[in-house]
């Protein structure tokens, strides 16, 4: 049954320690998923601005649904840059979600990092995230824009004030502090992807975001998450595809949800 609180009760306790001692991984090869919808003026800025940070380098476009061209000048890109490993594919279904799991199943890099296509998360800070990953200072890397002072229009106040909340319900739910729940720049091994893939059924098809398909992947697989703040800057092309209503009662969906799952018997 459904019985909140109950747990509290129990007079039994187990407590699940790892040990601190993370393998460095130097040299892995990464893919850069950069999921995009109505960014054609982004496009070529991505792929210009991201650092080639490591030696065997995949930049993989997911494209669905776009109405100004965002696929034609993906296609333009990968022409105009030869030299560069840069792939595309366009999603049979709808979402960020969608992208996202699209993306990371044909990816084939050993790290798989998510870059949205907004350019709000600057791709210059991608390098430290993977360093972070292949130094073995974590498993999950996510980003948290809430820490740095942002450009002034680069988050609404509400969005902003609901983004604080909804990240300390879910460190509650989860029991592993998170300060930003949505920033879309998150990062791990392949490896961990796979072992987070292989355990959805027990979460199911639930996130249109993508977001919390992986953190509540990576929290069931008891992954070192580490965050890393970024810079959140305006984006210069295009409108926020984000509408904050819509998006709140997902988001409140996502709450109800992860209680179900985590806090119940």
């Amino acid at each position: 049954g459904v019985l909140p609180g109950v747990r509290r009760l129990c007079l039994r306790n187990y407590l699940v320690a790892r040990s601190m001692n993370y393998a460095e991984q130097p040299g892995l090869s990464a893919t850069v998923l950069i999921p995009c919808r109505n960014e054609r003026g982004n496009i070529e800025a991505a792929v210009q601005r991201l650092p080639r940070f490591c030696d065997d380098l995949e930049i993989l476009f997911v494209e669905g649904g776009s109405e100004d061209g965002t696929w034609r000048e993906i296609e333009r890109v990968i022409e105009a840059y030869p030299d560069l490993d840069i792939k595309a594919a366009q999603q049979d279904g709808s979402g960020k979600g969608d992208a996202v799991r699209k993306g990371f199943a044909q990816a084939r890099g050993e790290a798989l990092m998510i870059l949205d296509a907004d350019l709000t998360v600057p791709p210059e800070d991608i390098p430290k995230f993977y360093h972070a990953l292949v130094s073995g200072k974590g498993e999950f890397i996510n980003g948290t824009r809430l820490v740095y002072p942002m450009e002034n229009q680069a988050m609404r106040t509400l969005n902003y004030i609901a983004n604080h909340l909804f990240s300390l319900a879910f460190s509650w739910l989860l029991n592993q502090r998170f300060t930003d729940t949505l920033c879309g720049t998150k990062v791990l091994s392949k490896a961990n992807y796979n072992k987070i893939a292989a355990g959805r059924d027990y979460f199911g098809d639930f996130d249109p975001f993508g977001d919390f398909d992986l953190i509540f992947g990576a929290t069931k697989q008891n992954l070192k998450v580490v965050e890393l703040p970024i810079r959140y800057a305006d984006r210069t092309y295009g409108e926020t595809q984000i509408s904050r209503f819509r998006h709140g009662l997902l988001l409140m969906r996502m709450v109800v949800f992860a209680f179900r799952k985590l806090k119940t018997i």
